[in-house]
């Protein structure tokens, strides 16, 4: 009786070791190495054993002992580890040398022991593994491979949850790779729409720029594109594997903006019920695109200025002073020259933030590139729409090529959505783009394109209403001319307008 209550306390004594261990944060291997020794030292189970399923049956994940060869496996239903596996409960052998299972593939039981194993049981039943081990002596042996059980359930649980955390942190890191390699391709420089000479020339500038570890500052009406133009200079840089975070400067009062980019300690102000990292300390290794640069005021450009020259800043409510590595991407559509000169705008964080501009034509300035921009947003407008078909014709891109663009691109898209919505079969003509009220907002100014850039009349692509369009405009809406240019005589072309139900415009 004594002897049996000192089996049980010594078991309650390993058992709660066990559970220390699997509570730990050592990995997997040292957690099963560990549970080995205890049963060693604290049980008399000597010789423990734990293997672990895979997809070709079952490998030996931890033995305990010295000079073991580790690379033994074993099938469903072969030898005795085979059988548990197979029958997916504990067997217990009396006597090693009258099991004529026993492979002794190992070669270290005693063949005069006993020896049990138990099947690592996960949820639902699946079998994760086996336990095994051999007592050092006969004794007890049914109190014995209950005791194993137990053990082997609290493996089981702790090798399934660590799977199925590896599976999780595997599949993350996966979709972390392949959402980082879908924006490098997204931000390609190819994929910045524009063959104007400006825009060939902000090309070669974001190529060099991309190189080197340096600040830049993006110049460029609002609707530019001056994000797109960050994106693309960091995921093209040494450290696109690093964060890319973005805030617009512009919409955050002083306070929040102190708190966001640098960070504040628990009880810093009313709110602070944690410490938060701000977007330096996240970016680190990465980079910071600070939009609206020129909307922040004068006490916060002293502020600015500081991580921009040291690359350390405190968190707000903090004494403690962090160091950063990020690179910054500013941008703004004001005059910083003028706000300088106006004492709005520091004149040291001007210089620092201006180490290399890059400017951004407006779309007036290159309205070359609207027939491809018009095709690329019409492209992600299908899609955010389901994937509907837009096709936008060339007697629709002659519009929207005399157009002013106030709004940049941004406009450009906002007005192919609403001429999207108002075509009812997904073809956007130039009836369709006056329905929205474009030509209307056209500049008088307008100067026609030269004979180069002209719609081809003979163009078989283009229908017999979109040539006589065509025709007209390329002569300034003088009937008399556009008829020459189609071979016709001006009744014939008086009959077309009337026919085709042109708008005739008044120059």
């Amino acid at each position: 009786m004594n002897e049996r209550f000192l089996l049980v306390e010594s078991e309650l004594d390993t058992l709660y070791l066990v559970s220390q261990l699997l509570n730990s944060t050592h990995n997997l291997r040292e957690k099963l190495r560990g549970i080995l020794e205890i049963l060693h030292k604290r049980s008399n189970l000597h010789f423990g054993m734990i293997t672990l399923r895979d997809d070709e049956g079952m490998s030996i994940c931890e033995v305990y002992g010295e000079d073991i060869d580790r690379s033994v496996r074993y099938q469903a239903g072969e030898g005795l580890v085979g059988a548990i596996l197979d029958a997916g409960c504990t067997i217990v052998v009396e006597k090693i040398a009258d099991e004529p299972r026993f492979l002794s593939r190992l070669g270290v039981y005693n063949p005069d022991l006993p020896f049990i194993g138990s099947p690592l049981l996960a949820e639902q039943g699946e079998i994760v593994g086996v336990l095994a081990a051999q007592p050092t002596t006969s004794s007890f042996l049914g109190e014995r491979a209950r005791f194993m059980e137990m053990v082997a359930n609290l493996i089981a649980h702790s090798v399934n949850m660590l799977q199925i955390m590896e599976r999780k942190q595997h599949e993350l890191t996966n979709e972390r790779d392949y959402l980082k390699q879908t924006l490098v391709k997204n931000y390609k420089f190819e994929n910045i729409i524009g063959h104007s000479e400006p825009m060939l020339k902000v090309f070669d500038i974001i190529r060099q720029v991309a190189k080197w570890h340096t600040t830049v500052l993006i110049r460029g009406e609002s609707g530019t594109g001056k994000e797109v133009v960050a994106s693309a200079i960091h995921f093209n840089s040494a450290c696109a594997n690093g964060a890319f975070l973005k805030l617009n400067c512009a919409a955050l009062p002083d306070t929040l903006l102190e708190s966001e980019l640098f960070g504040h300690e628990k009880g810093a102000f009313s709110g602070a019920i944690g410490q938060r990292k701000g977007r330096f300390e996240l970016a680190d290794n990465g980079t910071l695109f600070l939009d609206e640069i020129g909307e922040i005021s004068a006490s916060f450009q002293a502020k600015l200025l500081r991580v921009l020259q040291e690359g350390e800043f405190e968190r707000v409510g903090g004494d403690r002073t962090l160091k950063v590595n990020i690179r910054i991407i500013a941008a703004t559509n004001r005059n910083l020259e003028q706000d300088v000169a106006d004492g709005v705008f520091r004149e040291d964080l001007y210089y620092r933030l201006n180490v290399m501009p890059i400017y951004i034509p407006p779309l007036r300035d290159r309205i070359e590139d609207i027939p491809e921009l018009a095709t690329a947003l019409l492209n992600r407008i299908s899609k955010r729409q389901g994937s509907r078909f837009l096709e936008i014709k060339e007697s629709a891109l002659r519009i929207l090529m005399k157009h002013h663009w106030p709004g940049n691109v941004r406009e450009l898209e906002n007005r192919l959505e609403r001429a999207a919505i108002m075509s009812t079969d997904g073809i956007i003509d130039r009836d369709v783009i006056v329905s929205t009220g474009l030509e209307s907002e056209v500049s008088v100014n307008y100067r026609p394109m030269t004979a180069t850039k002209h719609a081809d009349l003979h163009d078989e692509n283009l229908d017999e209403r979109e040539r006589v369009i065509a025709a007209l405009e390329q002569s300034g809406w003088v009937q008399a001319k556009a008829a020459r240019l189609l071979d016709m005589t001006p009744r014939q072309i008086a009959y077309r307008i009337q026919t085709l139900n042109i708008s005739v415009k008044q120059i």
